[in-house]
């Protein structure tokens, strides 16, 4: 089908922003729809979906009389009734992509177009990825500095390091509370948020999650605000503590900017170079800027291709040959059910937000799967849709290679497993905790500690094989009360 000049453009919630529907795409009318199907699809968090019919609805405003919002039971309805043939840009899930492809064929789509919505465009990381099996992300982001021109001096790294992350890596202070930064930004809800909060009200949806205020960014508007204000207050002590967790202070100095990079209303470039102008500018220091600048030019870019990369079969990896279903209190986020306070607290900060940060989410709530064994597969379909930025890219890679090692290695180079002495250290939990991180066994064992055990006994060949994790075999065979503790894990039903 050609394309003409005057087709509109259709947008998925995730594509809202201006990198999208602006520049060359200017002109288009543009297409939005709530396909009540998708929302009927998953168990998705509460908070979850009022995000996206928010970011809609005010795209929908913002755009006047450019836009068009339709309400339908799934988006084949929605296009049918809009009668005219639309371009859309790649979308972000395989699933998606095969569906936009079916409505090509069926004259619904008339083109579809690159993303524009990350940094690096798919067609040139299959570039860069040339035959390559294994893959470094340290390699991935570096060619992304340079590429980008981003904290470099000529050829070199600013400060001639790569990586910062050793000054990164604090726990959290003593005495303290909270960290104490200035509190993110939070967007003043408005009628359209009174009005989805209503509908979801009312189409009783399977939903996971309390309903509460809006804490995420939804337009572009509000994106550039979250922006700056985590740039010129928050970003200065984000990246000595980016690695900590405070049990009264769930945000920290995190950039909470997940969730408008992941609905298109924040472009990452965007976010990178206002970091980068904040170092120039002896606003921030360098390891801060840094460690925020890898999170996304780097992390965030190298899962987004990784995801296309391993194809949509990636999520079929077990090679811990992990089978067991995800329990009902996990599920239903009953947060009262658990007694280990750190635990608690991550699948409470799911329940009560829909988020948690990056270390709660590997080190907290990854590591208890992994200890125990639960299915990576639930558990990548449990944190795409508990999650309020866990869009079907997101997941995958982050879940089945780094969280779970179910890849076997692909993505991360051992398993993310330990004790409770990591958290102990890196948060102030255990001090308030009935289990004890320094024990294995007995009522008061951290569950922590002696799933570490039970789960370096139950992948000892794996384990034994790899040079980063050999010494925690050899250490497993030195413990005298082994039987017991693997007795005792096999029997816990209570965390």
């Amino acid at each position: 089908m050609t394309t003409r000049d005057d087709t509109p453009l259709w947008l998925f919630a995730d594509q809202l922003g201006p990198a999208v529907y602006g520049g060359e795409h200017s002109h288009r009318e543009i297409l939005l729809v709530e396909a009540t199907s998708a929302l009927r699809r998953r168990p998705y968090h509460r908070q979850k979906l009022h995000l996206v019919l928010s970011a809609l609805r005010h795209a929908e405003r913002d755009l006047g009389d450019r836009a068009t919002l339709l309400k339908a039971d799934s988006y084949t309805d929605a296009l049918q009734r809009y009668g005219r043939p639309v371009l859309v840009h790649e979308p972000t899930s395989f699933a998606a992509e095969k569906f936009v492809h079916r409505l090509q064929e069926e004259k619904l789509v008339a083109d579809v177009l690159p993303t524009p919505t990350f940094a690096l465009p798919r067609s040139e990381f299959a570039e860069w990825a040339g035959a390559r099996t294994r893959f470094r992300m340290e390699d991935f982001y570096r060619d992304q500095r340079r590429r980008f021109d981003v904290l470099m001096d000529g050829p070199d790294p600013i400060g001639r390091r790569w990586n910062f992350d050793e000054e990164n890596r604090e726990p959290p202070p003593k005495k303290q509370d909270t960290l104490g930064a200035p509190k993110p930004y939070q967007p003043r809800e408005d009628d359209i948020d009174e009005q989805v909060r209503f509908d979801l009200d009312r189409m009783n949806l399977n939903t996971v999650g309390v309903d509460g205020p809006r804490l995420f960014a939804v337009t572009p508007a509000e994106a550039k605000r979250a922006l700056t204000r985590f740039i010129d207050y928050r970003l200065p002590t984000f990246g000595r503590y980016e690695d900590a967790i405070m049990g009264h202070d769930w945000a920290m100095s995190h950039s909470l900017l997940s969730v408008p990079l992941n609905l298109g209303v924040l472009h990452p470039l965007d976010a990178v170079y206002a970091a980068e102008d904040a170092y120039r500018d002896n606003k921030a220091p360098l390891a801060a800027v840094e460690g925020f600048i890898r999170q996304i030019l780097g992390w965030r870019e190298y899962m987004w291709h990784l995801y296309w990369r391993f194809g949509p079969t990636y999520t079929h990896n077990n090679e811990l040959s992990a089978h067991s279903p995800l329990p009902d209190w996990w599920t239903t986020l009953d947060a009262d059910h658990i007694t280990a306070e750190c635990l608690r607290q991550a699948l409470g900060g799911v329940r009560d937000r829909g988020w948690t940060h990056h270390i709660q989410r590997l080190m907290v709530l990854g590591n208890h799967a992994l200890q125990r064994g639960y299915s990576p597969s639930q558990l990548t379909e449990w944190f795409a849709t508990a999650y309020v930025d866990g869009f079907r890219w997101v997941m995958p890679t982050n879940v089945i290679g780094m969280s779970q090692h179910a890849d076997g290695g692909k993505l991360a180079t051992k398993p993310y497993a330990s004790g409770g002495a990591y958290i102990n250290k890196m948060s102030d939990h255990c001090g308030d905790c009935a289990y004890d991180p320094k024990k294995r066994l007995g009522d008061d064992a951290c569950p922590f500690t002696a799933g570490y055990w039970a789960f370096v006994n139950r992948n000892q060949d794996l384990l034994a094989r790899n040079n980063r994790t050999r010494r925690s075999v050899s250490s497993m065979e030195r413990l005298k009360d082994l039987d017991a503790v693997l007795e005792q894990e096999t029997t816990r039903t209570h965390f």
